[in-house]
């Protein structure tokens, strides 16, 4: 059995009557709802009210990568909004991070931050060749996690297949966010480095993001029970 409070549905939408139906599928379950690019970017932040009117956590998955000051300044505001996670990415450097963490560290309640690493749409070939960032996938996600946890960042997102050397380097405390998770059968679309959800339990994961699998089906809700008891 998974527990609920381990899932993060990746709400990619920018079809409002899609949203309410994802939304009312969802009502009721201790999950947390992944608001990313696509619909931050269509639909704004009334997808953020929406969903903690529903009493879900929301993560605000923006990827944001600029100079220090600027990202420094977005991550404030965005976090005047009721929020429980957001994310920069790693490749933006340790004084952004830092900046970025400095930003927050004042506000009461402040939201989760934590570091892109690699996608999990990205190959080692990929990133040796396209990046032009030599050595092994592992050792490029482990660089950024260690940067990300010297600029006082609560974790990172990674794949499942990174998070007991992260585990085992930074302490078991420090959160791995881990997309490219899909259940036995499902297609795999653009990911790449992949596991069902019950290997990245066993790999420690403290979040699983999953999408289509969910949001694509005729019955969300089942789908996403389904998940929880390892159907």
């Amino acid at each position: 059995m998974i527990p609920s409070e381990k899932i993060i549905v990746a709400l990619d939408t920018q079809d409002p009557s899609k949203l309410n139906h994802l939304f009312n599928s969802l009502k009721g379950e201790k999950i947390w709802v992944k608001i990313g690019m696509e619909l931050f970017y269509s639909i704004g932040s009334d997808a953020i009210f929406k969903a903690k009117d529903y009493g879900l956590n929301v993560f605000l998955d923006l990827k944001l990568h600029d100079i220090p000051n600027t990202v420094a300044k977005s991550i404030k505001s965005l976090s005047k909004l009721p929020i429980d996670m957001i994310n920069v990415h790693a490749a933006g450097g340790k004084e952004m991070m830092t900046r970025s963490y400095e930003g927050l560290s004042e506000m009461q309640h402040r939201p989760l931050l934590i570091a892109v690493t690699q996608l999990t749409s990205t190959t080692q070939l990929q990133m040796n060749e396209e990046q032009n960032i030599q050595g092994s996938i592992e050792n490029s996600v482990l660089t950024y996690a260690k940067l990300a946890n010297e600029s006082r960042l609560d974790g990172v997102v990674c794949s499942a297949l990174e998070v007991k050397l992260i585990k085992s380097l930074l302490g078991k405390n420090f959160l791995t966010v881990t997309p490219g998770i899909r259940p036995i059968g499902e297609s795999l679309n653009d990911q790449k480095r992949v596991t069902t959800p019950e290997e990245a339990l066993l790999l420690g994961t403290d979040y699983m993001v999953i999408g289509r699998p969910i949001t694509e089906s005729e019955n969300p809700k089942q789908a996403l029970q389904n998940i929880l008891q390892g159907k």
